[in-house]
């Protein structure tokens, strides 16, 4: 009898943190057969009271940021979950960071979110809430956060 793919959504920021987070979904996820979705969420806000000329530009240097995340962070980390026996699926984007991993783990279907807890203060966090307080409060599967 195969065993069923098992699902990891891994956010990713570039920090050590989120080396770790990545480190501990690949411990996680052994054995495979498992697919690790490595995403790097840059926050994006709507435009607002933009010229045509400002919008372009705007444009253009989002999609420069998802080139570079996607080359500069993402793809380094495709051969260190490949060599641990795993799928890896990369996916730069902009978006609300827990709104996007909320999604594609409902998407996906996945067995469980990953991230980093990096970013701000523990009291902004606790006042304000950040990103893994989104996740553990919406998701609808685990939540793993690596400190």
């Amino acid at each position: 009898m195969m065993s069923q793919q098992r699902v990891f959504i891994v956010g990713l920021d570039g920090s050590e943190c989120g080396q770790r987070a990545l480190d501990r979904a690949i411990r996680h996820a052994q054995p495979g057969p498992a697919t690790l979705l490595l995403c790097y969420v840059i926050p994006w806000t709507p435009f607002t009271f933009s010229t045509a000329e400002e919008n372009a530009l705007r444009l253009q240097r989002r999609e420069e940021e998802l080139s570079r995340a996607a080359a500069h962070l993402l793809e380094p980390c495709r051969s260190q979950v490949e060599a641990a026996g795993l799928v890896c699926e990369l996916l730069a984007t902009h978006g609300h960071p827990a709104r996007t991993l909320l999604d594609l783990a409902q998407d996906r279907a996945a067995d469980a979110i990953i991230v980093g807890l990096h970013g701000e203060s523990p009291l902004a966090a606790r006042l304000l809430g950040g990103t893994s307080s989104a996740l553990v409060q919406a998701a609808r599967c685990p939540v793993l956060i690596v400190p």
